[in-house]
């Protein structure tokens, strides 16, 4: 734990402390005093100069988290950055945080085991489990007769607090449901549900809870969209103090009003929408490179005019810097207000200025050149794994052109999968009949892309034999845009993260030149600015898009109609995708 400052309030003194599990993070901040009463009793979360190292690598330079009671907290920024470090950190007490601030956080999948789901929920509320086993061990003392008054006495203030949160199970049942467990995977045990469903689980605990500070890491990424249409709703309406990280962009901008944005090993803050943020990053970026390219011109007009060194240019630069940021006058300020709002401190200057970082991502689809007609065509497939139970498709009429822009939407267990493995050519249907164009590609992505890579070889050896007619440079170029850092071209895929290894997959489908696109949950292991240029490289492939996704920016980018998959049919919805989201609270209860 931190050492804490003696005085009252903050410290001049920055307190240390080195994470209990195995050294791994060490931090500094300013320190706060346990007996300050302003601290002690305050709802928002300050910690100023804040700095985060793992060994040599420094996560967050001396930075300031504020987080107001009650705001609603994005934290962004490129993959990598550290901005679980700083969410975990917070939950496992490790910075100041005033202790009447509760916090919980959702970050790994529920322990499996004999609990049903509903039971598993109702569990988190620690406080609740005491008093039923309080009750239970009272009860039984009655009926071995030790009905002594204090036992009574006891037995019924334990009653009555159980009464009155018996509001409680139908919240948990509430949010089970808006999360997609009906009422039969309610009851069954958790050690039957898969990782993301236990990852549900783990967030419908934490929604349950109702900390003071809920953390939420990527909360959406193991839903499907009716379940992140409910989240978002329900997060709209959210009363407590709400830290979220995500990569979806919608998601963001509906739910939060502050921006915590970490980059550069700095966090700076942002009140305002996701959107708004997003103009203001794109302003100062502008801002940054105009003054750079400006500079950069003085130092070569300096040093061809007289002749000098680089060194001796950049000491002129620095000294004409100096010299304006002292002139008196309006001009003067506007420049010093500029400069800051640039994210450029008077006192810096007088430093030269470094060449912006740039995260650029450039994905394309190419479609094949080869215009056909209808390509897939589905007549009354019926579809069943087992032919004792209910078949999950029947009397299917559906097809796919290169005109096409669909979403397959509808509840978990509907057979959303299952339909686009029939178009994939991957499940053959029980009866009826599949119709394919004899030319026909198809480049398929999904959540099992890893199995299909050969892990122990790298990426450029995998693409280079599964493509020989592309080169060696073709390849590299290509991962690059894809935004896979150069250094991992070479390393064994097996060592690359989740995100990287969706780049190398998504490279793979490009290089088929395929006529159609069944994509099933294409954002996931993506960040913000990979996921933007994937929309635009599906919103620009002249070809068929069949798509799965809990991202609702990539339906409405891409103009997607929507055909949803229920009581083992496929049909079209025709009223609009703001009609469909209303269609689904209303369902859930929530309108």
């Amino acid at each position: 734990m931190a050492k804490k400052s003696k005085s009252a309030g903050l410290s001049l003194q920055h307190a240390k402390a080195v994470s209990k599990e195995e050294d791994k993070f060490a931090y500094s901040f300013t320190a706060m005093s346990k007996d300050d009463p302003q601290w002690k009793n305050s709802p928002d979360i300050n910690i100023p100069n804040l700095s985060i190292s793992a060994g040599k690598k420094i996560i967050v330079n001396n930075s300031t988290i504020s987080i107001p009671h009650a705001s609603k907290t994005g934290l962004v920024g490129v993959n990598g950055c550290g901005k679980s470090t700083v969410c975990s950190s917070i939950a496992k007490g490790e910075l100041p945080i005033p202790p009447g601030i509760d916090i919980f956080m959702a970050e790994q999948e529920y322990t499996a085991d004999d609990t049903p789901a509903f039971q598993a929920v109702l569990k988190a509320n620690e406080f609740r489990t005491r008093l039923m086993e309080e009750e239970q061990s009272l009860l039984e003392r009655v009926d071995n007769g030790n009905d002594d008054s204090a036992t009574i006495d006891r037995l019924r203030i334990v009653t009555e607090e159980l009464s009155s949160m018996d509001s409680s199970e139908a919240e948990a049942r509430r949010i089970l449901f808006g999360l997609g467990f009906d009422c039969e995977m309610q009851r069954r045990p958790t050690r039957m549900f898969s990782g993301g469903w236990r990852m549900r689980i783990s967030l419908a605990r934490a929604l349950f809870m109702k900390p003071t500070l809920l953390i939420l890491d990527e909360p959406t990424s193991h839903l499907d969209l009716d379940a992140t249409i409910w989240l978002t709703d329900y997060l709209q309406r959210w009363k407590k103090t709400l830290l979220v990280v995500s990569h979806d962009q919608d998601f963001l901008d509906l739910v939060c009003n502050r921006i915590l944005c970490l980059e550069g090993k700095k966090i700076e803050t942002y009140n305002c929408s996701y959107y708004r943020f997003r103009q203001q990053q794109e302003e100062k970026h502008a801002k940054l490179i105009k003054d750079y390219d400006k500079q950069e011109k003085q130092l070569k007009r300096i040093k061809k005019s007289g002749q000098c060194s680089k060194a001796k240019a950049a000491d002129k630069v620095k000294s004409n810097k100096s010299k304006k940021q002292h002139q008196p006058g309006s001009r003067a300020k506007k420049k010093q207000t500029d400069a800051i709002a640039s994210g450029i401190s008077a006192r810096d200057q007088t430093t030269l200025l470094e060449r912006p970082p740039q995260y650029k991502v450039s994905i394309e689809l190419e479609a094949n050149t080869w215009r056909l007609g209808s390509m897939i065509e589905l007549s009354n497939v019926h579809f069943s794994y087992d032919e004792s139970r209910p078949a999950i498709l029947d009397g299917v009429d559906f097809s796919v052109d290169m005109d096409s822009r669909i979403c397959i939407v509808g509840a978990n267990g509907s057979g959303k999968s299952t339909l686009m493995k029939v178009l994939a050519d991957d499940l053959q249907p029980t009866s009826g009949e599949v119709r394919r164009h004899p030319r026909l590609r198809v480049g398929t992505y999904d959540q099992h892309f890893s199995e299909r890579l050969v892990l122990h070889k790298t990426a450029v050896e995998y693409l280079s034999e599964e493509f020989p007619k592309e080169s060696y440079q073709d390849i590299h170029k290509r991962l690059s845009n894809f935004g896979l850092e150069r250094e991992a071209h070479r390393i064994p895929m097996k060592d690359l993260s989740g995100g990287q290894r969706a780049r190398v997959a998504f490279v793979e489908l490009s290089l088929k030149y395929p006529h159609v696109l069944l994509l099933d949950e294409p954002t996931n292991f993506l960040d913000i600015e990979t996921i933007e240029a994937l929309l635009d490289g599906i919103d620009g492939f002249h070809g068929g898009v069949v798509v799965v996704t809990h991202d609702q920016r990539l339906i409405e980018k891409c103009d997607c109609d929507l055909w949803v998959v229920e009581n083992q049919g496929v049909t079209k919805w025709t009223a609009g995708f703001d009609d469909y989201k209303d269609t689904i609270l209303r369902e859930l209860g929530e309108r």
